[in-house]
């Protein structure tokens, strides 16, 4: 097993298998700060982890996706798992569409406890939003070992 792949491993057991992971989700703000540059925007989201994607349950109309509309690049971290990194957003379109059924009862599955009291289904802005990992680092034992994987190439990076 080489690096990258133990780095899948360790995200796998931390987050997958179902789990509702919360995450801290940054965006940049659609408004400047008073220099004229751009703001990072961050907020706590639960999330569903497969495959080095995040799938969020979100509203088309919520903050977050009006920046992501204008600006796909995020970061995140997951809450409490030493594991943070980029990724690229993505409206994944209403949760009702015939394309999402499949992930759509994964994540009502994952967040059973609080889905529908969240959620308008019936709603066309009752979206799925996709965070498609780019690079990432997992820690393991204070730092023992450390993992800087990039997702596109799914190999680690080399630290100089």
């Amino acid at each position: 097993m080489n690096r990258f792949e133990r780095g899948i491993e360790l995200i796998e057991e931390r987050c997958g298998n179902g789990k509702d992971n919360l995450i801290s989700l940054s965006t940049i703000a659609l408004d400047t700060n008073a220099k004229g540059l751009p703001r990072p925007y961050v907020r706590d989201v639960d999330a569903y982890y497969e495959d080095g994607v995040f799938y969020i349950s979100t509203s088309a109309k919520s903050s977050k996706m009006k920046q992501i509309a204008k600006n796909s690049e995020v970061a995140f971290t997951v809450c409490s798992e030493w594991f943070s990194g980029n990724g690229i957003g993505e409206n994944l379109g209403w949760v009702l569409d015939p394309k999402n059924a499949e992930l759509r009862a994964k994540l009502r599955k994952t967040f059973a406890a609080w889905y529908d009291d969240a959620n308008d289904e019936q709603s066309e802005d009752s979206i799925i939003l996709a965070v498609r990992i780019t690079q990432a680092t997992v820690i393991k034992d204070h730092g023992i070992e450390r993992y800087q994987m990039d997702f596109v190439n799914r190999t680690e990076i080399s630290i100089r």
